[in-house]
C-alpha cells in the first residue's frame, strides 16, 4: 500500500510540504488559469480547446471516471487540499519558475525538487533497472496476465530509449536518467520558465545533448512517440486543478498518445496511491473500450481489444510508516506498458 496522506517526519522526504501562496498572486491571475489552460508553444497555436473539453465532459457524463476521492484507498475520508489547489494553475508555476531563475542567476541554485533528490534517485535508477530487464526480454514483478512478447524494447541498450519527461520543471529528474545511460532525452513543461532554467541548468551541468521544449502534456503539439515516458508530479498538478476530473481526462488521452507502442509508462506521485494509479488506467482503458464499441467504428480498430495500458511494475523501496493499523508510503512509482496493437 502507498500514498498514505500523513506529514512526513523524514527530512528528505520533507521537501514536499507546499508552502502557503496565497499572496503570490493575484485574483486576476486565478482567474485567467483557471479560466484557461491554454500556453504558448514551440510548435505553434494551441489545438482545439473547446473539441478537447467536449470530449473531455462527454467521458465525464458516461460515467466511467471517477474522481480521486472516490476511490477505494487507505483514507477514511478525502483530503480537501487534494481536490483544487493553486500547484493546479499555471500561474502558480511561471511565479515559482520565476522566482526559481532569479535564484539560479543570483546564486546558482537549481530550484526545488519535486518530492526530494531521494525519490528522484530512486525513480532514476529504478527506471534504469526496469527498462535494463525489458531491454534483456525480461519482465520484473509482472502480473500474470501481461505476456512478455507484447515488450518491443528486446536487444534495444538504453541508449536507445527514446525518453519524454512531461512537467519536466528544471530537467533534473532528466539529468539523472543521462547519468544513468540515457541519451535520447526530451523534457517538455508548459512554463516557459521552467523551460529557461532547465536549459541553463542543464548547460551549466555539461548536459547539453537534453532537449527541452515549451509543451502542456493536455494540449501536447508533439507529433513524436516516445519508448519511455516520464511523469513526476505532472499529474497530480493536473488533478489538482479546479477542473480536475477533466483534466485527468485530457491528460490520459494525450499521454496516450505519446507512448509508443510497446513502450512504458512512469508516473510517480504523492496525491495517489500504486492502487489508485492502477484504477486511472482501468478507468481510461474502459472508456477507450466503450468507444471501439460504438457504431462506425472499423473493423480493424473492432479487432484489437487490447486495454491501451497494462500495469507494469511499482516501487516497492520507499520508506513506509504506519498510521491507525495500517502501513504505506508517501510516494507511489508506477509503471504501465502501452499495448502493442494500440
Amino acid at each position: 500500500m502507498a500514498g498514505i496522506r500523513w506529514p512526513p517526519k523524514d527530512p528528505e522526504l520533507s521537501q514536499t510540504r507546499v508552502p502557503t501562496i496565497a499572496d503570490l498572486i493575484s485574483d486576476d491571475d486565478r482567474s485567467v488559469a483557471a479560466d484557461s489552460w491554454s500556453i504558448k508553444s514551440d510548435y505553434g497555436s494551441t489545438l482545439d480547446d473547446e473539441q478537447r473539453h467536449v470530449d473531455a465532459s462527454d467521458a465525464l457524463s458516461i460515467g466511467t471516471f471517477r474522481a480521486a476521492s472516490d476511490y477505494g484507498s487507505d483514507k477514511e475520508e478525502p483530503d480537501a487540499e487534494v481536490e483544487t489547489s493553486m500547484l493546479g494553475l499555471q500561474s502558480y508555476w511561471d511565479a515559482t519558475y520565476a522566482d526559481e531563475l532569479v535564484n539560479f542567476r543570483e546564486h546558482g541554485l537549481s530550484g526545488e525538487v519535486w518530492f526530494g533528490d531521494g525519490v528522484m534517485d530512486i525513480v532514476a535508477s529504478w527506471t534504469k533497472n526496469l527498462c535494463s530487464h525489458i531491454s534483456q526480454g525480461r519482465m520484473p514483478n509482472l502480473d500474470n496476465d501481461v505476456k512478455s512478447e507484447s515488450v518491443q524494447q528486446g536487444g534495444k541498450e538504453l541508449s536507445g530509449w527514446s525518453v519524454l519527461d512531461i512537467g519536466t520543471g528544471n530537467g533534473l529528474l532528466l539529468q539523472e536518467l543521462a547519468k544513468q545511460g540515457f541519451s535520447d532525452l526530451t523534457g517538455s513543461d508548459y512554463s516557459e520558465g521552467a523551460i529557461d532554467l532547465s536549459r541553463n541548468l542543464a548547460d551549466r551541468d555539461g548536459f547539453t545533448n537534453i532537449n527541452f521544449l515549451v509543451d502542456d502534456v493536455l494540449e501536447t503539439k508533439l507529433e513524436r512517440q516516445f519508448q519511455l515516458v516520464m511523469d513526476k508530479g505532472t499529474f497530480d498538478a493536473v488533478g489538482l486543478h479546479p477542473d480536475g476530473p477533466m483534466k485527468r481526462i485530457m491528460y490520459w488521452d494525450s499521454v496516450s498518445r505519446l507512448v509508443a507502442p510497446g513502450g512504458i509508462l512512469v508516473i510517480t506521485s504523492c496525491n495517489n496511491t500504486k492502487d489508485e494509479l492502477v484504477q486511472e488506467v482501468d478507468d481510461f482503458n474502459q472508456r477507450k473500450l466503450s468507444a471501439s464499441q460504438e457504431p462506425g467504428i472499423c473493423k480493424v480498430q473492432e479487432a484489437s481489444r487490447d486495454p491501451p495500458f497494462q500495469y507494469l511494475s511499482h516501487v516497492q523501496s520507499y520508506p513506509t510508516f504506519i498510521f491507525g493499523g495500517s502501513e504505506g508510503s508517501r510516494v507511489a512509482t508506477v509503471a504501465f506498458l502501452r499495448s502493442s496493437n494500440q
